[in-house]
């Protein structure tokens, strides 16, 4: 039976837990060759295994995003070896500190900007040509609600967030003319690493779980999604 992304090739930032995990293996078992970013060797490598165990294929690249170089090296990779990319799900982010502004380390606000906001602007730009010589690239951020919210302590995420969509919607603009459509993702509250963190006293049992989104991830990175430009509440 065919399946809707046979022959696709998909790369997922922060693919070895949650959200990122969750959606690489539904992109696989959709179909597509997927090629997992993240800087945990083993979390890849388990992510494989199950990805193995439904029939799919993928490339491991254990790699920091804070290094853009690293970055640049990977578009070039994609080209040489499958002179494409189908599809880009850009979920790697992190949390950082929640604090007052004013007591925010800057090597914290530093790091929160350059995982969550630079290294998906390095990421558009190794990747686009790629995405351009697909017959329907398509790109999906993970966003939070936080970027328009302003409540207290958490300024280093929400202003990361804020920019990401900001960045994610200009790039969507600038795709009108071609086959890519961008567009962005709010899980809304769900279980994973980064929601314990950040509320530790919350029930997780209460939560939905990142499998729960993987069907939408797999439907908005499809090539018959043709909405661009918007950023999608995620409900189960």
């Amino acid at each position: 039976m065919t399946k809707i992304l046979d022959g696709r090739i998909a790369l997922i930032t922060g693919a070895s837990r949650g959200i990122g995990r969750a959606g690489a293996i539904a992109l696989a078992k959709a179909g597509a060759h997927v090629i997992l970013v993240a800087r945990t060797v083993g979390g890849l490598e388990e992510a494989d295994d199950e990805i193995q165990k439904l029939g799919g294929t993928a490339t491991l690249v254990p790699m920091n995003l804070r290094d853009g170089e690293a970055i640049d090296r990977l578009g070039a990779s994609i080209y040489q070896r499958w002179g494409k990319l189908d599809a880009f799900l850009g979920n790697a982010g992190v949390l950082g500190q929640l604090t007052p502004l004013a007591h925010l380390e800057p090597k914290t606000f530093q790091e929160v900007m350059e995982v969550n906001v630079t290294a998906n602007w390095r990421l558009i730009r190794s990747l686009d040509p790629l995405l351009r010589l697909s017959d329907a690239g398509r790109v999906l951020f993970v966003t939070s609600g936080a970027a328009r919210k302003h409540n207290p302590y958490w300024g280093a995420y929400a202003v990361s967030k804020a920019a990401l969509e900001s960045l994610a919607l200009t790039y969507a603009v600038e795709c009108q003319t071609t086959n890519i459509k961008v567009n962005l993702i709010n899980p809304g509250p769900i279980r994973t690493a980064m929601r314990k963190k950040a509320m530790p006293g919350e029930d997780p049992s209460t939560l939905r779980v990142p499998d729960d989104m993987a069907p939408k991830i797999v439907e908005m990175l499809s090539p018959g999604y043709a909405h661009s430009e918007t950023v999608i509440n995620f409900q189960k």
